[in-house]
């Protein structure tokens, strides 16, 4: 097995760290400091295929690989661990609804979450059970047309300040498949 990285990787690389020596390592520190969420940089990363790295490029996505989702978040992570960890959960989002939400849900949200005009952050972690997926305890249960949740979610990143939630939710018994459908 190849471990080298191809040249299109390590332009990704360049890139990203370019980005995170500009605009993130500067302020790392003082955004910790005041936990501050810097919404303003966030949108920066759009343009430069950060938003959906792993989505289809017919919704704006840059198609590549998970090897290069963690090339490109390594790089980042140069400037600041924070805002990396992040994007990387942006981009697990964005990757959430092009590979298992339909053609109507791709098209409406992927074309701004990929450009990152659009936040996303997923809601995994529980009161209780963690971020441990097969022990999750918020429901969905189908009525009529809709989906109706209970539980509780905690921790998650960008709370508030973005402006869509993947909400990882049972629709079965406990150790059943969830639905692959939004």
């Amino acid at each position: 097995m190849d471990f080298e990285l191809s040249d299109e990787q390590l332009a990704i690389a360049r890139m990203a760290r370019d980005f995170a020596t500009a605009e993130l390592a500067p302020f790392a520190a003082q955004w910790d400091r005041e936990k501050h969420f810097p919404l303003e940089v966030l949108h920066n990363a759009g343009p430069l295929g950060l938003g959906g790295i792993c989505v289809g490029e017919d919704v704006g996505g840059s198609g590549l690989g998970r090897v290069d989702s963690v090339v490109a978040i390594e790089a980042l992570a140069t400037g600041c661990p924070s805002i990396a960890a992040y994007i990387s959960i942006h981009n697990m989002c964005a990757w959430m609804i092009d590979r298992f939400g339909n053609r109507q849900q791709r098209e409406r949200w992927l074309p701004a979450m990929t450009s990152m005009g659009l936040l996303g952050s997923y809601c995994l972690t529980e009161p209780g059970s963690g971020s441990d997926a097969a022990a999750l305890r918020t429901r969905a249960v189908l009525d009529g047309e809709h989906y109706v949740v209970s539980g509780q979610k905690q921790f998650i990143s960008g709370a508030g300040a973005v402006g869509i939630y993947v909400v990882m939710v049972r629709t079965g018994r406990k150790g059943q498949q969830v639905s692959r459908h939004l």
